[in-house]
């Protein structure tokens, strides 16, 4: 048992108040009149014993009285039937189910969702002739109200998908429905697994709706069940980069993949020694529908894998998976991806430097073909509909002509720009040029730190790491605004910022290939930046795309989508695989955001609801837990029992009748006489 107010136990000691007040008043000076004999032949008859008893009872209910007080205001809460039986039933109660790819981890073989599931709707079954019962999921977050509880396993919101949570929408999309149907007194039940990713415990969206259920004018109570053990032995893959390159007269695909493991094995030996588990994990990939099967080695918990598949002569797009072994969670055991036919990737340079503006066009040059050159008077023309990458050395665009970027950057291209080695007020998506920075006499600016795992600056193919180390740089613009370093200098200065946009990216580099600024004209760093920038690119003029499973665009929400991944059909709104509509392929994953550990405790979620009265609903002791429930109207029915008890004990007994002298013994009259 536990209170909400647990600073009143410490009045626990004012329980002794009705025993000093007894011995006090024992202490008291009483008369006694020797004449009146009859008070001591009346206590000659009465039984001593019962006299003690009835005493003592009186000063335990009294005792108790002030104690069942105590209690009373601390407001207990207890778990199991004796917390629902002696809470009082909400008109409403509105059940947020987080059913994310995360919920489906198991636990003694039964998944997250499914306890959730099973916990709830036996602790409804109690309210649903007296209460509202309503449903939230993370998926769809429509509100559908559930006639019997019994129903809940059964309804298609409960379902397992391959989505992600968002709980400060959630809460909001019950907010909306308290105001839009009025309701009376209300309690919110969270069933998650307090996954971070899904709470997002730092939005600034928090306090705002908190602030909107404190300010409800009916009482609001939050009662979270907690299922947030981690499945042991559970791993997932996700892809996290597919480009079709070409080879020669062939092409190829490569795969950047991500496999993360919850909990290694390791032997005896290896957990003394320090060691990490390193396993051996068959992976089997779908091309096309044709099935073959890969081992990697899996070393501690995760893994960045790098793979590559022969296309040979084909020249259409198509579509594949990778899949895992079936461990403690099947929904991150899979992952898809679509490839298009073979496209001419172009790139845009527009550069006023004469040295920068003969280097770029070379170092993004595709099929031996050099990177068009736009001067300054052609920009009011600029098209971009053919392009993958825009290399700009000039002033910062400003009006139509950024406008125009900015469109190309959210339908997926690349804009990287450079410095003009001038002072520039101007930003572009928050980010713009600082000072100018030069080097002292015989020493340059080191780049010491950079991403070799993902993006423009990742190792080669064969695993070795491009010479950002050696390159020289005597001369450097900072780069301000808000930004994502993927390379740094030894002083911390940004190299090379990314910022996303949309479906895009935005890079900004804080040097020149110019032989006064650093020696990025040699090509080793250079060209292979811009090389895997305009692949980036590209994708924005396929028809195949990969997306996150909850998150279709509008236009393609109008489209009919047919899934070829399976035989089964499939929601393309809240289940992973591989679509078609016409001839546009869409790969759709789960949230990579799934596959992370890192989850709340509890204290940071009550936290997170301020002072809005909250509840674990949780019993750790047993697999599904019981929920908690205030029980104070039980103390107070019970002080009042106590009350009445003391009241009756305390009557005053019924007069004797009168005493005949000539009735009484021998005995009393020789003591009358003596009298």
């Amino acid at each position: 048992m536990t209170f909400l107010q647990p600073y009143i136990l410490w009045a626990l000691p004012l329980i002794l108040l009705p025993v000093v007040i007894h011995f006090l008043n024992r202490m008291r000076h009483r008369p006694q009149y020797w004449a009146a004999m009859r008070f001591l032949l009346a206590a000659t008859r009465s039984s001593v014993s019962n006299t003690k008893l009835k005493q003592f009872l009186i000063l335990l209910f009294r005792v108790l009285v002030v104690a069942m007080l105590i209690f009373f205001i601390a407001r207990p809460l207890a778990g199991g039937w004796l917390g629902w039986a002696l809470s009082p039933a909400p008109d409403a109660i509105v059940i947020l189910l987080d059913r994310s790819a995360s919920m489906e981890g198991k636990s003694n073989g039964t998944t997250k969702r499914e306890q959730a599931l099973k916990l709830l709707a036996e602790s409804a079954r109690t309210y649903q002739d007296t209460s509202h019962l309503v449903l939230i999921d993370s998926a769809t977050r429509n509100a559908q109200e559930i006639a019997k509880a019994a129903n809940l396993a059964d309804v298609s919101l409960t379902q397992p998908t391959d989505t992600a949570a968002d709980m400060p929408a959630m809460l909001r999309s019950a907010f909306n429905w308290l105001i839009e149907n009025r309701a009376g007194t209300a309690e919110i039940w969270i069933a998650s697994d307090l996954q971070k990713s899904d709470w997002h415990p730092d939005d600034a969206r928090w306090k705002s709706v908190i602030s909107q259920v404190a300010s409800l004018s009916q009482k609001v109570r939050i009662r979270l069940l907690n299922v947030a053990e981690a499945p042991a032995n559970n791993t997932a893959i996700a892809v996290n980069e597919v480009i079709r390159r070409q080879r020669g007269a062939q092409s190829e695909l490569q795969f950047v993949l991500d496999l993360q493991r919850s909990s290694p094995s390791l032997r005896p030996s290896e957990e003394r020694a320090g060691e990490r588990s390193s396993t051996t994990l068959p992976v089997t990939i779908n091309l096309d529908g044709a099935r073959s099967q890969s081992e990697i080695g899996l070393e501690g918990q995760t893994l960045r894998w790098r793979h590559r598949i022969d296309l040979g002569n084909r020249t259409n797009g198509g579509w594949g998976g990778f899949e895992i072994p079936s461990d403690a969670n099947p929904r991150d055991n899979t992952t898809y991806f679509v490839y298009g036919p073979e496209t001419t990737s172009r790139a845009t340079v527009i550069a006023t430097d004469d040295e920068a503006a003969r280097v770029f066009p070379f170092a993004a040059s595709q099929n031996g073909k050099p990177a068009q050159a736009l001067t300054t008077d052609k920009l009011s023309s600029l098209d971009l509909s053919k392009d993958s990458l825009v290399v700009w050395q000039q002033p910062l665009p400003t009006g139509p002509i950024a406008d125009t970027l900015h469109t190309f950057v959210q339908d997926g291209g690349v804009v990287v720009f450079f410095p003009t080695g001038q002072a520039d007020s101007q930003q572009f998506n928050g980010l713009g040029w600082g000072n100018i920075e030069t080097a002292e006499a015989d020493k340059n600016f080191r780049i010491a730190h950079w991403d070799e795992d993902q993006g423009p600056l990742a190792k080669t193919d064969e695993r070795a790491s491009l010479p950002l180390g050696s390159t020289a740089v005597q001369k450097r613009q900072l780069i301000t605004g808000q930004k994502n370093a993927v390379a740094a200098f030894e002083d911390g200065a940004a190299f090379l910022v990314r910022q996303s946009l949309g479906k895009g990216e935005i890079y900004f580099c804080a040097t020149l290939p110019n032989y006064n600024w650093s020696t990025l004209a040699d090509g080793p760093v250079l060209v292979p930046m811009l090389q895997r920038l305009v692949q980036t690119g590209a994708r924005r003029l396929q028809q195949a795309s990969i997306i996150t499973c909850g998150e279709l665009s509008a236009s393609d929400q109008a489209r009919k989508w047919q899934s070829i991944d399976s035989t089964q059909p499939k929601d393309i709104f809240t289940q992973a695989g591989v679509y078609r509509s016409g001839d546009r392929l869409l790969a759709v994953n789960r949230p990579v955001s799934e596959d992370e550990p890192e989850v709340l405790d509890t204290e940071q979620a009550h936290k997170l609801f301020g002072d809005i009265p909250f509840q674990t609903m949780q019993d750790r002791r047993s697999p599904f837990g019981q929920l908690q429930g205030e029980i104070w109207r039980g103390f107070l029915v019970i002080m009042l029992l106590f009350l009445i008890a003391e009241g009756i004990l305390i009557l005053p007994a019924r007069k004797a009748g009168r005493v005949d002298p000539r009735a009484t013994s021998s005995r009393e009259r020789k003591l009358e006489e003596v009298a």
